[in-house]
């Protein structure tokens, strides 16, 4: 396992920054995924680290060594593409060994290390088949094994699952989980699917023009996102700004409380609330808890059904947009046109960055 370091790395191309002094650690044995938008940079860095791209500023480092300057063949690290990148006149057996052979690896070492590859992405048996008799699903597993067989220092993943349709894709996730977490490898998983990133990851580093704009477990970055970008990209969140008070946010119809960390008093603030966490009332219903929670008065203005759950979507006093995830388990839910009262913890009150 190796610890991956991009240190300050910046890149452009024909004068537009790409990458702007980008740094982050990539812990040994985990699974991180670079998230964002296209053109956020996330593919550039992916490619950096590989030796794919020189950067134009900054370093990579493999266990505190400096490889920046190390061409791509020696660095040992394992890649899959968007588009596989499989030899279409070879066998699912040619492709794996490929990698072997050009190291030098030949003969029973070689079959050997093929069948293990093989054998932990499940494809015992269809060693000689081509890729044209294989699945989406079963090609993107044989660059797997060939990105593997070699065993990489650090595995990199540039969207592998983005051709595959959804359960599919759905189906892939779990098991390019169970293979990373059986070979160990670190590796770092490139997507612009904000579900993907939380399905796969142990760490997620979310990139925005050029720059991390945050990272860290996926559950405390979608519990607790920093920015306004952070909290609508992974995710959906409700945005709220008023004036700082104490104990909370003063905006049209009430004062919203939160546990954050406020600015001073009378300061702009913008706060951000998951659409899952709120609840929907009757306008009129006497709730036990409210005193200490939160409470907005709204109208229902659309309804999305969805069979598990369905979205409710709302208008504040001010005329605001709010969205809410409700569970279908109510025999009365509420009705287009009602008036109603909407409820959440202060705990589920994040204080943004704008």
């Amino acid at each position: 396992m190796i610890l991956v370091e991009a240190v300050s790395i910046s890149k452009s191309y024909a004068g537009n920054c790409v990458l702007d002094r980008v740094s982050a650690s990539f812990q040994p044995g985990l699974f991180t995924s670079l998230l964002g938008p296209s053109g956020s940079g996330k593919t550039t860095l992916l490619r950096i680290i590989g030796g794919f791209v020189a950067p134009d500023e900054g370093e990579v480092r493999f266990d505190g060594l400096d490889v920046t300057g190390v061409p791509l063949w020696r660095r040992n690290v394992g890649m899959v593409f968007q588009s596989y990148a499989l030899f279409p006149h070879m066998t699912v057996q040619e492709n794996v060994v490929f990698g072997l052979n050009r190291r030098g690896v030949r003969g029973e070492a070689a079959r050997k290390e093929t069948a293990r590859s093989l054998e932990m992405v499940r494809l015992t048996g269809f060693e000689q088949r081509r890729p044209k008799q294989l699945s989406g699903g079963q090609q993107q597993r044989v660059a797997l094994a060939r990105a593997m067989v070699t065993k990489p220092r650090v595995l990199l993943l540039d969207e592998p699952l983005s051709a595959l349709d959804r359960r599919l894709r759905q189906e892939m996730q779990i098991e390019l989980r169970r293979i990373q977490r059986e070979s160990g490898l670190t590796t770092i998983f490139v997507t612009h699917d904000q579900e993907e990133a939380l399905t796969l990851s142990d760490t997620i580093a979310i990139l925005d023009g050029g720059k991390i704009v945050q990272e860290g477990r996926p559950a405390d970055i979608y519990e607790r996102p920093r920015t306004r970008f952070a909290a609508s990209f992974l995710g959906d969140a409700n945005f709220f700004t008023g004036r700082a008070v104490q104990g909370g946010v003063a905006v049209a119809g009430g004062v919203v409380r939160t546990s954050g960390e406020l600015p001073s008093p009378g300061t702009s603030t913008t706060i951000a609330v998951r659409p899952e966490k709120m609840r929907i009332c009757a306008a009129r219903a006497s709730v036990v808890d409210e005193a200490e929670g939160n409470s907005l008065q709204a109208v229902v203005k659309e309804i999305i059904y969805a069979g598990a759950v369905s979205t409710f979507l709302l208008d504040a006093a001010d005329g605001s947009p709010i969205k809410v995830l409700m569970q279908n388990r109510d025999a009365d839910p509420p009705a287009l046109g009602d008036s109603v009262k909407l409820l959440w913890s202060p705990s589920h009150t994040v204080v943004i960055q704008n």
